[in-house]
């Protein structure tokens, strides 16, 4: 049988610049009402041309996260946030304590969950397709971040019960419910829902398809992915605090 798995779908300069600053944004480390550093700075900033900056501010504009000003006195000001700043500075420390464990579980987690996904393909049984199917599902249809991060969860969970092994599936609960709050951090943007939502679907195709080495493949790359933006995550607010 003929098999196709869609290329992953890296982010654009654009949307890579626009994910960081966002970052900045959710954490605070740009205050609501401060003014970001001009286009020209932050072109010199990212190593990109002012096009691909003037792109990403467009991005931050359309989701309300910044406001364009014109004047002697203007440029692009942060707006001011919808969430709780308590809320934040609580989740934010409560990530710094553990910084060193989260560190640690990352690398942990980059060595199991490729494993897991290569025995998920070689073992899964048709309930545990079902039940990926409908993570997936609920994922897209989600309107709020709390419900999205359930059945990204969700998916997780399915697949490593798919290995038919207990202590993977409490491997993989445990690695979650300890990512949480840094997960919760990453910033909540239709680009990062897309990314994420392409590289779940490249896991479930290959584990449905049975080819363990594409699952195991396409999970390094998600979980890469993942690692490099908590760990960034954590290195922006450690260097603020």
């Amino acid at each position: 049988m003929s098999v196709h798995f869609p290329r992953l779908q890296q982010p654009k300069a654009h949307e890579y610049v626009a994910e960081q600053i966002r970052r900045h944004i959710a954490l605070r480390l740009i205050a609501p009402g401060e003014s970001l550093p001009s286009e020209r700075r932050l072109a010199a900033m990212f190593g990109v041309g002012r096009p691909t900056i003037q792109q990403a501010l467009k991005e931050l504009a359309s989701d309300r996260l910044v406001a364009t000003r014109r004047g002697r006195r203007g440029g692009t000001f942060v707006s001011e946030p919808t969430e709780d700043p308590v809320v934040l500075d609580e989740l934010v420390s409560r990530t710094l304590a553990h910084r060193e464990e989260l560190e640690q579980l990352l690398d942990y987690r980059r060595a199991v969950e490729p494993l897991i996904s290569r025995l998920a393909a070689a073992l899964r049984q048709r309930r545990d397709l079902s039940a990926m199917r409908s993570a997936l599902r609920e994922m897209s249809k989600a309107t709020e971040e709390p419900e999205y991060m359930r059945f990204d969860t969700e998916f997780h969970l399915a697949v490593a019960r798919a290995t038919q092994n207990r202590h993977f599936a409490d491997a993989m609960e445990s690695i979650r419910l300890q990512l949480n709050d840094a997960l919760s951090l990453l910033p909540e943007s239709e680009t990062w829902h897309r990314r994420i939502g392409g590289e779940h679907e490249a896991i479930f195709d290959a584990i449905n398809a049975r080819d363990a080495r594409a699952a195991e493949k396409a999970t390094v790359v998600h979980v890469d992915n993942s690692d490099q933006s908590v760990r960034a995550t954590l290195a922006a607010i450690r260097r603020k605090r």
